[in-house]
């Protein structure tokens, strides 16, 4: 395998794309829109740019790197993929629709990943005719950076294309982690409610998000504070994944806090939008 198409050139994909680029593989990166493609290029040069400043890689490694990337604005561009990994929104109408279409223009022995991040790969793998060559494969964000790609089985993956995956994972510097297809996952389950509970307690006056987050970063050891990592991620995105789990496992424990609905309708979405429970526009956030 050497050849992957990778479907959204936003901060996921684009970072999917520098991984494969930078690994040896010919990567097609395709958008529906030049401007997201033009976008997500010029992060991948940045982004390589920056490590050759490091030292990690050579300006010829930096020049083939970006060399081995082309883009397209037609999900045709895939035809004579290995792989395709489809990065767009978590928005299960426009996946359906993405993995339809590519079942039809792909090679009939092409893996279908998606980087879902709590979408159902066996409701993914049901629109096409290749079931046991869909995967999920989500990574983390930033992709260049995080090590960890979770591997998710539907209820059809074969375990030929779990073991290729994984092994792509390996030689992507990944470690590729097996979990079965519930909501969430692994990640995604653990994570939000975690992230939801912290929401709750600025709602409730417990704490500010400033003192939330420290207390996490420095009693818990993590690296980010919740509500800083929220931004990051999306608050859209952290309720449209707590919608996930609450539909999947129907426990009130799952149910998005009140203020992440309110600020999500309002447009305050992190560090996206410039606000979120962080001034980024103004202040850089935490």
């Amino acid at each position: 395998m050497s050849k992957v198409a990778v479907v959204g050139a936003g901060t996921m994909g684009n970072g999917i794309a520098h991984v494969f680029a930078q690994h040896g593989w010919d990567v097609t990166l395709i958008d529906v829109s030049e401007a997201a493609l033009a976008g997500g290029l010029a992060t991948i040069r940045k982004n390589v740019e920056r490590l050759v400043k490091k030292g990690a890689v050579s300006g010829a490694q930096c020049a083939g790197i970006l060399d081995r990337i082309t883009t397209s604005t037609a999900l045709e561009a895939a035809k004579d993929a290995d792989i395709v990994v489809e990065a767009v929104s978590e928005n299960p109408d426009i996946k359906f629709d993405i993995f339809e279409d590519l079942d039809r223009l792909a090679p009939k022995g092409a893996i279908l990943a998606s980087n879902t991040s709590s979408i159902s790969i066996t409701e993914i793998a049901k629109v096409t005719k290749r079931p046991e060559r869909v995967i999920g494969m989500h990574f983390m964000n930033p992709v260049p950076v995080m090590r960890l790609v979770e591997i998710i089985r539907g209820q059809a993956t074969s375990d030929a294309t779990t073991a290729t995956v994984m092994e792509a994972s390996r030689a992507l510097g990944k470690t590729p982690v097996v979990v079965n297809d519930y909501p969430g996952f692994v990640a995604n389950r653990v994570l939000m409610p975690m992230i939801n509970e912290a929401i709750y307690c600025v709602m409730e006056g417990v704490a500010t998000p400033e003192a939330i987050d420290t207390v996490m970063k420095l009693g818990m050891a993590h690296p980010m504070g919740p509500l800083a990592l929220a931004d990051l991620i999306g608050l859209d995105t952290c309720l449209s994944i707590m919608q996930v789990l609450q539909d999947g496992l129907g426990d009130d424990k799952y149910r998005p806090c009140p203020l992440l609905r309110r600020m999500v309708a309002a447009g305050l979405l992190g560090r996206k939008s410039g606000r979120g429970f962080y001034d980024h526009a103004n202040q850089g956030g935490p």
